[in-house]
């Protein structure tokens, strides 16, 4: 199974009777779209990465830093 995302303006009439033509095939069907809730543990991780890659860049930049001050 995959998820295929499509836009289309809700105000042509054409691209509303093409998808109702796409769903009544019953080949897809129309699924809402959740927003993301990243969890703690997500929130967390996501830190902890962010701390490690500026730690890294402070490191590999510092040379480059120095002597321009």
């Amino acid at each position: 199974m995959c998820t295929i995302t499509l836009e289309y303006n809700q105000n042509s009439a054409l691209a509303r009777r093409k998808l109702a033509a796409l769903l009544a095939t019953g080949l897809f069907i129309k699924k809402e779209l959740l927003p993301y809730q990243p969890t703690p543990e997500d929130v967390e991780e996501h830190r902890k990465l962010r701390d490690a890659v500026l730690e890294h860049s402070r490191k590999s930049m510092s040379h480059v830093i120095a002597r321009y001050l």
